[in-house]
């Protein structure tokens, strides 16, 4: 399958500007998936090094055969333990894609969209972790109305979770159809799909521990950046753009801005973006999954 076919990358320029890659750097590309963004890294590497990260095992169908590339097969939360494997403390860039690539959304089988009829599935590496359906199926009351609420912003995740556990009862949520069916009787008019897509990626969050996964990578990633580095990163939900942008421009998750002495902002990073960037009109023409995604630049301060 071609890389095109796997997934269209999205702002593919703007990802390549904002690394500003040195031919003799060290890059990694922590969401390898279609292979698209690492193409064009490589392209520029005369000397230079870039490695790719991926747990999907369809991954492995676009690595390049190309010495300046290694395919590291973990989750990027691992980051920084993996790279030490091959002797790589410190790098010049790191690029991630966040969110499901459009091959994992166009595969029934693997449960991540609701246009498909499939099992749920919904785990991005499928030899670890628990699936979607075991969610449906063993989550307490409590626990559905959180993710339901945090991760997809569903306004009736309290009903849903309990007509979750009261369906489950009765038969099993264990296809996207029988999930479907159940959503349906509390989708708002006119917005039923938007109501599904917020569920779905509520679940696959929650499956594949998403938030607490790039809270990890990206403290890894400050601390193998070299002084000048640049960390580029695209989001596509709400709740990771804010962990994205807090880290950039607070140097950390949470809480306000610390200060030293002299006023100065203590902050291993310094946003090189003003405010996120996002997709051209051209673009948003060409592929429609851009139009959530905001893309934030920044580059390791010199201590």
């Amino acid at each position: 399958m071609a890389p095109s076919e796997y997934h269209i990358p999205v702002m593919l320029t703007q990802c390549i500007e904002g690394l500003a890659i040195l031919p003799d750097g060290v890059y990694v590309d922590v969401t390898f998936g279609g292979g698209g963004h690492s193409k064009a890294i490589i392209s520029h590497l005369k000397g230079g090094h870039l490695y790719g990260f991926d747990q999907d095992a369809d991954a492995l169908a676009n690595v390049p055969a190309d010495p300046r590339f290694t395919l590291i097969q973990a989750n990027f939360r691992d980051l920084k333990r993996y790279l030490r494997l091959y002797d790589v403390s410190q790098v010049d860039g790191i690029l991630a894609d966040l969110g499901i690539s459009s091959h994992q959304i166009d595969a029934p089988e693997r449960g991540f969209s609701t246009r498909f009829q499939g099992n749920l599935d919904m785990r991005m590496n499928q030899a670890a972790g628990q699936s979607a359906k075991e969610v449906l199926a063993t989550y307490q009351e409590a626990a559905l109305h959180k993710i339901l609420g945090q991760y997809g912003e569903v306004k009736n995740a309290k009903t849903l979770a309990q007509a979750i556990v009261a369906e489950r009862s009765l038969r099993p949520l264990d296809t996207t159809e029988s999930l479907i069916a159940l959503l349906k009787r509390f989708a708002p008019r006119g917005k039923e799909y938007k109501y599904y897509a917020q569920v779905f990626q509520a679940l696959r969050m929650e499956v594949n521990d998403e938030l607490k996964a790039l809270e990890e990578m990206l403290l890894s990633a400050v601390e193998l950046l070299k002084p000048e580095g640049r960390l580029v990163v695209m989001s596509y939900h709400s709740l990771e753009d804010r962990l994205v942008k807090n880290l950039m421009t607070k140097g950390k998750f949470q809480g306000e801005v610390e200060k030293d002495f002299y006023g100065n902002l203590i902050r291993p990073l310094e946003p090189v973006s003003r405010g996120a960037i996002t997709a051209t009109e051209q673009e948003l023409a060409q592929n429609p999954r851009s139009r959530s995604a905001k893309l934030r630049i920044a580059k390791k301060l010199k201590i």
